[in-house]
């Protein structure tokens, strides 16, 4: 395989491997928490994811535009071009919800609150979904 093309694999998975682990073991358990302990947790937990997701994201989407303009790979392409647009899906979709979120202060957290935490883990599902098409493209680009 070509390393441009494995390496967007790997950070595209591991992407999308860290994005299923929040939608499917770290939101569920938090959301078994009271609202101030959800909250209290949700804030610092979604800085650290926020640091490492982007990185990858980033990382991903560039070798994949890499492996499209350099060696002609349009499913390569077509994965960092997936793997990028968790950037603008962030900030338009999710990134609201966050602000609502980050604005509460943890002596006010309540139903509302809770709400707001289940809300951003669906939208934060649609990244997960960005992630898992973008592997799919990196691997038939590998192929």
């Amino acid at each position: 395989m070509i390393p441009v093309i494995a390496l967007g694999l790997a950070t595209a998975t591991a992407f999308t491997g860290a994005a299923a682990y929040i939608n499917f073991s770290e939101q569920p358990a938090r959301l078994a928490l009271d609202d101030v302990s959800l909250l209290k947790e949700w804030k610092p937990s979604y800085a650290k994811g926020l640091e490492m997701q982007a990185t990858l994201a980033a990382v991903s989407g560039l070798l994949g535009l890499a492996a499209w303009y350099f060696l002609h790979s349009i499913a390569a392409g077509i994965g960092g071009c997936l793997m990028l647009a968790n950037w603008p899906y962030t900030l338009l979709i999710v990134a609201p919800t966050n602000r609502k979120l980050f604005a509460t202060a943890e002596h006010d957290a309540g139903p509302k609150s809770r709400a707001l935490v289940q809300r951003w883990g669906k939208l934060h599902g649609g990244r997960t979904l960005l992630g898992l098409a973008a592997s799919i493209a990196f691997v038939a680009a590998s192929v």
